[in-house]
């Protein structure tokens, strides 16, 4: 018989973050656009917010990386911009093509501010959908890059464009390359490269990457047009970590490369966001700008333009900033205050339909935890009823960790995955709730993460922490179609430090196929 759960240490009433972030751009009118049946990103229903950096240096020296000199707003300089000119600067032609569309708003955050999230200002990160960071050359912030990061983490879309090695305008010792390599390895809330992406840090003078044969990808094939090529002008690219993100993908290659190594564009995904990567500024750079700077007209060589645009209506994709939209790929988020009553239990029974013999349904067994440990391997009693953590539905739940002490919990399933399907998300419901202060320091962590047969790590779906807490439940949806074919474990990984509960708490389980 299941006991109760543990003691806790007092339990902190956090801050509801996925429904916050929905709640805080609702009143900017920000929704993204859903994808059509081809794939292609839809035009956006309403207005989507993107933000634009200027505070790490980017017009430094001969740089030029923003969208207008007229700061924070864009149409202080011209409210109805034509053409690329109508606006200043080297990403002017970006910035105008998409506040043509009238699907969206523009702001840059101007030098000498400090990149925020939560903090209520009308620049904070909160109300976005989507951040740019077109050639960082100063090093984030302890607290920027926290902020980034939960920014990801709770649905927004990052926008991470390198340059070559070297590339330091301000002589300050750092260059892009460094800049994003120290936010995706040293942020203090996920160091294990949370992307399962890294920057080679190159100095490569030119190429032509090219991108893969894949019409179902909305970055490639959106409402901007297809993508068939990039250029590459003293720029760097990628290298890809399945086993750390099996949503890391690369889009376009340099000559000759293929699989993990020599991407010049790549996405990913983390939480409930979405991540593009970018080698090179100058496929962005439009040839116009400030007098004296050292520009270059890569916007209308090969498929840069559309390659910018569809890219920046598939991070608005995720559940930022009041977002709401398909996902193509990645992760979706939902959310529910309190407690829903009703019961889950048992396995969704499938019916067959679309092609190579895909029976379409769930496959987890006992996915809302109903039937006590039925089909999962747990830590022993942390699949209960106690009150105190409430289940999303019915009363059992899996909860893990909140003793306040060294501890690490465990859930686990394994799955078969048909090959016949073109479709398989993992989803879960998740509540967290803590008693650490901190606002940026991740000391207890969860992580969501496939296995092979022999229990080797095959990627990390989602890390979630302290940092991550949250009022009601969240849902949390990954894409599991690239374990087609194979027999995989689900599990969950609680690990708590010696002090201050964080409680983990899993309910309403699926892997759904079709």
């Amino acid at each position: 018989m299941l006991g109760t759960h543990r003691h806790l240490r007092g339990l902190v009433g956090g801050v509801a973050v996925v429904a916050a972030v929905a709640a805080g751009a609702a009143a900017h009118a920000s929704a993204a656009p859903a994808p059509a049946a081809n794939g292609a990103a839809a035009p956006a229903a309403t207005t989507q917010k993107v933000l634009f950096d200027d505070t790490k240096a980017e017009t430094a020296g001969n740089a030029d990386w923003i969208i207008s000199t007229s700061i924070p707003d864009p149409t202080k300089q011209n409210a109805s911009p034509s053409k690329e000119t109508d606006w200043t600067g080297a990403l002017s032609a970006w910035g105008v093509a998409l506040q043509k569309t009238g699907d969206y708003t523009l702001d840059t955050l101007g030098s000498g501010n400090t990149i925020t999230y939560g903090t209520g200002g009308a620049l904070d990160l909160k109300n976005f959908n989507t951040f740019v960071l077109d050639e960082p050359n100063n090093q984030l912030s302890a607290a920027e890059k926290t902020a980034v990061m939960q920014f990801v983490q709770n649905g927004g879309g990052l926008f991470l464009i390198s340059d070559h090695k070297g590339s330091d305008r301000d002589n300050d010792g750092w260059d892009s390359p460094q800049v994003i390599q120290d936010l995706m390895s040293n942020n203090g809330v996920d160091n294990n490269d949370p992307f399962g992406v890294s920057d080679d840090d190159l100095d490569i003078s030119s190429g032509t990457p090219t991108a893969i044969n894949d019409s179902s990808d909305p970055v490639l094939n959106g409402s901007f047009g297809k993508v068939t090529s990039s250029e590459i002008d003293s720029g760097t690219t990628w290298t890809l970590h399945p086993s750390d993100n099996a949503n890391a993908k690369g889009l376009l290659y340099t000559s000759g490369s293929s699989g993990n190594t020599g991407v010049f564009f790549a996405t990913s995904t983390y939480g409930s966001g979405r991540v593009a990567f970018w080698g090179d500024s100058s496929p962005v750079d439009d040839g116009t700008g400030e007098s004296g700077n050292t520009l270059y007209n890569g916007w209308n060589t090969d498929s840069n333009a559309a390659l910018a645009l569809n890219a920046t209506a598939w991070l608005g994709g995720g559940s930022s900033g009041g977002g709401t939209g398909g996902t193509t790929a990645g992760s979706t988020t939902g959310t529910t205050s309190g407690t829903t009553s009703g019961t889950t239990s048992g396995t969704t029974s499938g019916t067959t339909g679309g092609t190579g013999g895909c029976t379409s349904g769930q496959l987890l067994t006992n996915p809302g935890f109903e039937s006590g440990t039925s089909g999962w391997t747990a830590t022993s009693g942390i699949i209960n009823t106690a009150t105190k953590e409430p289940a999303h539905t019915g009363s059992y739940k899996a909860w893990l960790d909140g003793y306040g002490k060294a501890t690490t919990d465990t859930a686990s399933q394994s799955v078969s995955i048909p090959s016949g399907c073109t479709t398989a998300n993992a989803s879960f419901w998740l509540h967290v709730d803590t008693a650490e202060t901190s606002t940026s320091t991740a000391y207890d962590t969860l992580k969501v993460q496939v296995l092979n047969s022999s229990g080797t790590v095959l990627g990390t779906l989602a890390t979630f922490s302290n940092l991550s807490h949250n009022t009601g439940y969240a849902q949390h949806t990954y894409s599991l179609a690239a374990y087609a074919g194979q027999t995989v474990t689900l599990k969950f990984t609680g690990v708590e430090d010696a002090q201050d509960q964080t409680s983990f708490v899993v309910d309403d389980t699926a892997v759904n196929v079709s």
